[in-house]
């Protein structure tokens, strides 16, 4: 069977495009290829139209339209995973008008589509009572206990991502003189985050008593589930759960959710709240844009004001004089009528 302009461009997208030329990680090009999946299954199970049959003058604007609804309405998305999805449509209009110019005005037409506007939302964040509560919840006399609180430390003290945690391995945490845990995070960009005291302690434990220290063992997973896989997100976010429940139990004012990206906005928080210059965490996250930064800062009117009277002098004599002791003026009020 002859292939389709469709299925040229997408495998030419995804297995080129993505890899050599913009060099995507590994998350971004799952993420993509994610979304044409949907876009197969949405036109063969709406418009009973294959993959095999699939051409670039079906894909319109209208049609993309219809399927980022489908996604809310049928699939029950949110709007950002709504936008994730279209950004990603977005990404291969953009490489096949250049592969293909004579189907240029349809595809920017669908270029022109644009993101659906969220509702603001609140971002939570644990404050650091809540956050030790929760980090004394794991049984240190066990090896699982053990292994669990060092991998919240690390998931907490480095302020990483969590899919940055997942891919850790035994290499990149350097015991040296100044110790550091090496992440790669997103688009493969690497970042060094100095290891604080505690957490140090608690990793050369572990390392060392899992015997982790063998030149071998190198491009080992540093965290392992059951399986002696490493472990997935899903199965951080099991065994975060698992403490907060036993949290709740010591405070009924813990939090009932606690997500592994709550970590990450907990530490940046932590770290505005004592002061730590914005340009330093935006660093320590590994931001591209310190705008993203500034919305752990907006989402706090209480840091917010502290950045503000810091940042400000006190220029403003807020000793009014009793202006119910001048005569004259009192005089003129009673006149006014």
């Amino acid at each position: 069977m002859r292939p389709t302009d469709f299925a040229v461009l997408l495998t030419g997208f995804l297995s080129i495009y993505l890899t050599s030329q913009k060099n995507a990680s590994k998350n971004t090009i799952s993420s993509y290829r994610d979304t044409f999946k949907l876009l197969l299954k949405y036109f063969f199970d709406q418009r009973n139209i294959s993959a095999q049959k699939l051409s670039m003058g079906m894909i319109t604007k209208e049609q993309i339209t219809s399927f980022l609804d489908w996604l809310e309405k049928e699939r029950s998305c949110g709007i950002s995973t709504r936008n994730q999805r279209l950004a990603a449509i977005h990404s291969f209009f953009r490489y096949s008008q250049y592969e293909e110019p004579s189907e240029i005005l349809n595809f920017q037409k669908v270029m022109s589509i644009p993101s659906k506007k969220a509702p603001k939302t609140s971002m939570p964040y644990l404050s650091p009572d809540n956050m030790k509560l929760l980090l004394v919840q794991p049984d240190k006399s066990t090896s699982k206990g053990r292994r669990d609180l060092t991998l919240l430390s690390v998931l907490y003290d480095s302020g990483c991502r969590v899919q940055e945690l997942v891919d850790i391995t035994v290499k990149d945490v350097v015991l040296d003189t100044l110790p550091v845990l090496i992440l790669s995070g997103k688009g493969n960009k690497v970042r060094r985050i100095p290891l604080m005291k505690n957490t140090l302690t608690l990793l050369e434990y572990y390392i060392h008593e899992h015997s982790l220290d063998k030149t071998w063992k190198n491009e080992n997973p540093l965290f392992w589930n059951n399986q002696h896989s490493k472990l997935t997100r899903g199965g951080i976010a099991f065994i975060i759960s698992k403490y907060v429940h036993s949290a709740k139990k010591v405070s009924t004012s813990f939090p009932d959710t606690v997500t592994p990206h709550m970590f990450r906005r907990s530490k940046a928080t932590h770290l505005l709240e004592a002061g730590v210059n914005l340009i330093y965490i935006r660093d320590f996250l590994g931001h591209e844009n310190i705008k993203t930064t500034e919305i752990y800062l907006k989402c706090n009117t209480a840091i917010k004001r502290k950045a503000i009277e810091k940042a400000y002098p006190d220029l403003i004599d807020s000793n009014l004089p009793e202006w119910n002791n001048n005569k004259s003026l009192l005089d003129w009020l009673t006149n006014l009528s």
